[in-house]
């Protein structure tokens, strides 16, 4: 018998849309408001409107919810720009990153499930799993950038847009400094710089 795929593998259709729909929703309101301590599923249930069986079997702990949550984040994300310019596209990457940081809810959504996955393996694997598909998406700029002999040859792009958006994490973890487009801007001449010069 073949093994269920994980939650947030497979997009199912009709009631069961929308019920995960919306206790994704409330759970993404609970991790933004009061933190990963406050992903109780019977909470939860109650919130979407939705049976606490329902939930439990589908999820079963808040690991496997918040991990949902981000692999729903991920497949929903916007894609790559595709300017003709590495360092444009960079540079939205880049602005897109702080974007997502600085809005009222994704920006504590983030720090909450960034806190989930330091104590949470299945939040963990899914934070993994997210900034993989993410960074994915936007390698092909740098990929492109290469072909076009903008960047030397056997650039790592996956390394340059992990290189984009690591000050942005930074900040917003660790130093407190502001996130704004001035800050996208460094971060991105800062990654293009160093793939410039063979670091990447």
């Amino acid at each position: 018998m073949a093994a269920a795929p994980p939650p947030g593998a497979v997009r199912p259709g009709g009631r069961t849309a929308r019920v995960r729909e919306a206790v994704l929703q409330a759970a993404g309101d609970a991790l933004a408001e009061r933190g990963f301590e406050a992903l109780d599923l019977a909470e939860i249930a109650r919130v979407a409107g939705v049976g606490k069986t329902t939930v439990y079997r589908r999820w079963g702990t808040s690991g496997a919810l918040a991990a949902d949550l981000l692999d729903d984040m991920a497949q929903g994300s916007l894609p790559r720009s595709r300017t003709g310019s590495v360092e444009r596209d960079l540079r939205d990457n880049a602005r897109l990153v702080v974007k997502t940081l600085t809005d009222p809810r994704q920006g504590r959504l983030f720090k909450a499930l960034i806190a989930a996955s330091l104590c949470n393996e299945e939040a963990a694997q899914a934070l993994h799993r997210f900034y993989a598909v993410r960074i994915d998406e936007w390698a092909g700029c740098v990929t492109d950038a290469v072909e076009r002999g903008e960047l030397p040859a056997g650039t790592d792009p996956r390394r340059v847009i992990a290189a984009v958006s690591a000050p942005l994490y930074y900040a917003l973890l660790n130093t407190g400094e502001p996130l704004d487009d001035a800050a996208a801007d460094r971060a991105a001449a800062g990654a293009l710089a160093a793939a410039r010069a063979g670091v990447a």
